[in-house]
């Protein structure tokens, strides 16, 4: 079946709609678009220029996606970069995500994310997969969110903080560094960690083997004597190490690299 077009949505001639997409009343959609089979827009939705959505996706009413990225200075004619979202997600009410701010790059959205009401997600983020941001979460320029990771309400995050595979992040955080997989974090500037995400292992698939490895190793590098960082090299240097372990171990030192614990910045004049 063709896309089901409510008479009131504004589309430019070029979009491309695949089958059984939904636009619903009053939504606007800019130019080079191109928009996944069984894809539903609510009312009001606004799409910027050239964003691509793949199927499946379900965009709530009063979302805009791929307008302009805050940036002062930015006028109509500073060219800009794209906006890649996957499938199956869900993007709820007012939530705002931007585009690259570089010409030739994306910011991007993976598949079966959960993005709730009034989330918003800047330019040059990563998100990958199965990840869940509840509702006011406010996330910064150039983040990565890897697979699993779920942000409770109202989380703050700094420009350039990478969130490990599986990590939580409790209401009201303010994040301004780097969150290893598998932890609980909690507070502000900077957060604590707290615990292991036990329900996001479960999530996870990870078999009990797999789960006493990753508690071993958070009680060695977060409940031992001596500094952090110390601990996590006499771990690092032992050999068969669990591989989700050894993730832990690579996303602390990484962060470790970065004078503010967020190792993305590290990079920051080589984004383009």
């Amino acid at each position: 079946m063709g896309a089901k077009i409510h008479a009131s949505a504004v589309i430019a001639e070029d979009v491309e709609l695949g089958s059984n997409v939904v636009v619903g009343p009053y939504c606007v959609i800019d130019e080079g678009v191109v928009i996944g089979e069984g894809t539903v827009l609510d009312a009001n939705v606004a799409i910027g220029r050239g964003v691509r959505l793949g199927k499946c996706n379900q965009l709530f009413s009063c979302c805009v996606l791929g307008r302009a990225p805050q940036l002062l200075g930015l006028d109509s004619d500073t060219p800009i970069g794209d906006l890649e979202i996957g499938d199956n997600n869900v993007i709820r009410e007012h939530v705002t995500i931007h585009p690259s701010i570089y010409p030739d790059m994306s910011t991007k959205v993976g598949n079966d994310n959960l993005l709730m009401v009034g989330v918003h997600l800047g330019h040059d983020c990563i998100l990958e997969d199965n990840i869940v941001i509840s509702n006011y979460s406010q996330i910064s320029g150039h983040c990565k969110i890897e697979t699993g990771v779920w942000l409770s309400g109202m989380v703050a995050v700094h420009q350039f903080v990478t969130f490990g595979r599986w990590c939580y992040a409790a209401g009201f955080s303010g994040v301004n560094h780097d969150v290893p997989p598998f932890v609980i974090i909690s507070g502000h500037y900077p957060p604590e960690v707290r615990s292991v995400n036990k329900r996001g292992l479960h999530r996870a698939g990870l078999t009990p083997e797999q789960q006493d490895s990753i508690m071993h190793a958070f009680k060695r590098i977060y409940r031992g004597e001596g500094p952090l960082l110390d601990r996590v090299k006499q771990l690092a240097a032992e050999d068969g190490l669990d591989d989700n372990v050894r993730a832990m171990i690579d996303a602390i030192m990484r962060s470790s690299e970065h004078r503010f614990g967020r190792y993305l910045e590290s990079h920051r004049d080589q984004n383009h």
